[in-house]
């Protein structure tokens, strides 16, 4: 075991994932002065979610200036919404910008982390080889891993079948008839792309979306100039991006009633282009529009209004060869199935694979609903935390800055374990994460994702909203400003001084409320 010690590979931070989380985390280790750190990427490029879906279409819906990041501005953005090869080229350039690809390690899958409490560290085994860290951050994200649901009889279908976030660009579509299933934000970007193609196109939706008009157009040379020339016009048109979507928050979190206006502009985004009135009444929902993530397009209701298309107001219950059966009985036959159905958001693969303190692994300890102190740290899970953790999302901002925020949280984490000295971890007190998890989800009873009257990826299994932030993203910066070493227990090693915890103030008495 000693020998197996000696030449096992040592660090003081592990990244897992290089997305914008895991990307992000990277730069803000070095600029704190950490450099003895890796990044464990799966996959044989930087990107995370925009290497993986590339689909035809596929772009932000959110503004470009505000889906990047503050500290790598780029004034040279094409279109106010960028498309997904874009957004890669700016995370491309972000790697090589601040020096990342050294501390990059491609196809190294992570394969399960375990903690060690004797030497207080995490061994981690990968693709590439094993190694352990002191400190790792969990940057894979919630929509890494495409879902794909359980259809009876798919395996019969004789032709190709794949999901959007794993497209195969050798497959031609040209006059085939095609099944596109679900109508989420990538099935609405990719129905105008493939329609023109296609002979037949078969969209089966579950459940309608509230759809808004795409306000995209071209940024002009002119604008890009003076991004570059003054970049002080950069920050001005970030912070009023942001400020615009902070003063819409309300709306959700404390006022549902007010966003019946914003459905009247939806409803008026779609008589424009769809005068049947059987069409119309599929496509209306039946819930307040934010309860699901509200949809950005000006070209999808166009697409389902043309003669080659046929929306099938019903899920797909089952297969039988080229024949698709929807829960209504409709019927249709197609020769290739696209699955738009999203990713294991609430129940993340990564969570089977990380063991904590107690020998469980961090799927076992959520079995009952996700939860993190501060949307980052599970208890029994010592100097791990997680970016774009539980309760972290938004539902009409850009996740950098709630992504900047756990930033900003990660540092001090590791400030406070040089200031404790020695070998030292951090493990989130339950009675913390009880209590930050409670007031979160107090606040979440009154937002229109708990009261709108749907069902949306946003619930786990439970009915749970364990993924959206009930609050300003200001609001979530100021929480994660520094960590509260009151809501930790301190660790050290078994020898020695033995295990011992936080002092001062117990966590409940010191917790700061969420803001």
């Amino acid at each position: 075991m000693a020998e197996h010690e000696q030449v096992r590979e040592h660090v003081r931070v592990a990244v897992v994932g290089s997305g914008f989380g895991g990307l992000g985390a990277a730069v803000r280790l070095r600029r704190e002065g950490i450099t003895d750190f890796v990044v464990l990427e799966r996959a044989g490029s930087v990107g995370g979610t925009w290497r993986d879906n590339s689909y035809p279409g596929c772009a932000c819906d959110v503004p470009s200036h505000l889906y990047s990041f503050s500290f790598a501005p780029n004034p040279d953005w094409p279109r106010t919404f960028s498309g997904q090869r874009h957004i890669r080229a700016y995370l491309e350039h972000v790697a090589d910008t601040f020096g990342l690809r050294p501390h990059i390690r491609f196809d190294s899958e992570v394969k399960r982390m375990a903690w060690d409490a004797e030497r207080l560290c995490w061994d981690i085994e990968t693709a590439s080889g094993d190694l352990s860290a002191d400190f790792v951050v969990s940057a894979t994200g919630p929509l890494s891993d495409p879902k794909i649901p359980d259809i009876p009889g798919l395996d019969t279908f004789p032709g190709k079948v794949f999901h959007s976030a794993r497209w195969d660009h050798d497959h031609d579509l040209t006059g085939k008839r095609v099944a596109m299933i679900g109508t989420g934000a990538s099935a609405i970007q990719i129905v105008p792309s493939i329609q023109p193609q296609v002979s037949r196109l078969t969209l089966f939706q579950r459940t309608p979306a509230w759809v808004m008009p795409r306000m995209d157009r071209a940024i002009s040379g002119a604008e890009r100039a003076l991004h570059r020339a003054l970049p002080v016009t950069t920050q001005l048109r970030r912070g009023l991006l942001w400020g615009i979507r902070e003063l819409q928050v309300q709306a959700f979190t404390k006022h549902p009633n007010e966003l019946g206006f914003v459905e009247q502009i939806a409803k008026r985004n779609m008589a424009r282009a769809i005068k049947d009135p059987a069409l119309r009444a599929k496509l209306t929902p039946d819930y307040r529009i934010g309860c699901k993530r509200i949809l950005l397009s000006s070209d999808y209701y166009p697409a389902l209004a043309r003669p080659n298309v046929d929306v099938v107001a019903s899920g797909l219950s089952e297969v039988r060869g080229p024949v698709l059966v929807a829960a209504d009985g409709s019927e249709a036959e197609a020769d290739v199935i696209i699955f738009g159905t999203g990713f294991h958001v609430t129940d993340m693969p990564i969570a089977e694979r990380v063991v904590g303190a107690d020998g469980r692994t961090l799927a076992e300890t959520w079995k009952g609903g996700m939860e993190a102190l501060r949307g980052a740290s599970a208890a029994g899970f010592p100097n791990w935390m997680t970016i774009i953790g539980p309760n972290t999302g938004l539902g009409n901002s850009s996740m950098i800055l709630m992504i900047e925020s756990q930033l900003n949280y990660m540092a001090d984490y590791l400030r406070q374990l040089d200031v404790l000295g020695g070998r030292v971890a951090l493990d989130a007190r339950p009675a913390a994460v009880q209590g930050w998890n409670h007031r979160v989800q107090e606040r979440m009873k009154r937002t229109v994702w708990n009261t709108g009257g749907c069902t949306s990826w946003y619930l786990d299994a439970s009915g749970r909203n364990t993924t959206i932030w009930p609050g300003t993203t200001a609001e979530f910066r100021r929480a994660t400003r520094r960590v509260n070493l009151a809501e930790y227990e301190v660790l050290r090693p078994p020898s020695g001084r033995g295990t011992a915890t936080a002092t001062g103030e117990t966590a409940g008495e010191s917790a700061e409320a969420v803001a």
